[in-house]
């Protein structure tokens, strides 16, 4: 669900970018006030595993369409909603910076699509409400499922109504989102098992970890262990083996612009800006659409775990950072009472 830049106006994808910065400088002062030692190893775990995720498109059957995992539910309910807003904009950032997967004017209203509104609406909302104060098994697979399915939902209205708003003619309102929500509803069924099944592997190998974050509480003591081990393995395995075999049918976002245009792309309206957009990406993207450029059939694969491994690397080098500079500020913030 990575818009492209053609499918966003410069006044739109202006103020989401605003909208963004917004929120990542709010997030960024609640993470500081709450930030400890395990934390942020932690937050460069889960955003290595949700990067190498979401190189895993599966296929949606009888659709021709494919789908990958969003990870915003995974990162809350792991998180806390402030980290994995910080930690889901450090994804997306490398996808666009270095894969050139989603467009840089289009970034801003990719991180709110796929990280804002299920961080800060399913998590709270839907997650909070059915797992509640007695985090069972049942309530934990059904609490993820339905809020990784509303999320979903939420992201795919919000690039419907982006494209609406940056008028964008080709994709009427009305039949745009009467594609894009049915589609998008499988995708979020597999979402939210993939993301029941990451939740009940935590709730076995370190439960105190979801209380304490659901409480937002601190993370001392707690043996995290199993928890970076199993992620990280997961992240490897995928980015570097099991993503040769994603699905190459389009993505439900290009899937469902085919079905109401007849192209899976969209030619940019404002050539001005969205050249320059594009010729900033040629430049920092050095591993373009996960492979080699200008690589031949032969490199496919190795082009791919490359990327795989390298972007893994780089989310959780980014999401460390970013932990240890919060941290670092918080120690030195004056005290409060």
């Amino acid at each position: 669900m990575h818009m492209a830049d053609a499918l966003i106006s410069p006044a739109v994808g202006g103020a989401m970018w605003a909208a963004t910065a917004v929120t990542t400088v709010y997030c960024a002062k609640k993470v500081r006030d709450e930030l400890d030692d395990r934390k942020v190893p932690l937050m460069g775990v889960v955003g290595a595993f949700i990067f190498a995720a979401q190189m895993l498109n599966f296929t949606i059957p009888a659709t021709g369409s494919s789908g990958h995992l969003g990870g915003g539910l995974i990162l809350a309910v792991l998180l806390g909603p402030y980290a994995a807003f910080l930690v889901m904009a450090s994804v997306l950032s490398v996808q666009a910076l270095f894969f050139a997967d989603g467009g840089l004017l289009a970034l801003g209203a990719n991180i709110f699509n796929m990280g804002f509104l299920s961080v800060f609406i399913a998590y709270p909302l839907v997650y909070r409400k059915i797992v509640g104060s007695d985090p069972t098994r049942t309530r934990l697979f059904t609490g993820s499922l339905i809020a990784a399915i509303v999320g979903l939902q939420l992201g795919a209205f919000g690039v419907v109504a982006e494209t609406t708003l940056s008028g964008i003619s080709e994709l009427p309102f009305g039949t745009f989102v009467a594609v894009m929500q049915p589609i998008h509803l499988g995708i979020g069924i597999v979402e939210g098992l993939v993301t029941a099944a990451v939740v009940l592997f935590v709730q076995r190998a370190q439960p105190e970890l979801l209380t304490r974050t659901a409480q937002r509480q601190r993370l001392g003591g707690l043996n995290l262990k199993p928890v970076l081990i199993g992620l990280l393995g997961v992240a490897l395995v995928s980015g570097a083996l099991l993503s040769w075999y994603a699905s190459s049918n389009p993505d439900g976002l290009e899937w469902s612009i085919a079905k109401v245009t007849g192209s899976e792309e969209l030619e940019a309206a404002d050539a001005d800006v969205h050249t320059a957009s594009a010729d900033l990406q040629e430049k920092t993207s050095f591993l373009p659409d996960y492979g080699f450029r200008n690589g031949s059939a032969e490199d496919a694969n190795a082009g791919t775990s490359l990327s795989g491994v390298v972007g893994a690397a780089l989310t959780l080098a980014f999401a460390v950072l970013i932990g240890f500079v919060l941290k670092k500020r918080s120690g030195s913030a004056p005290s409060r009472e």
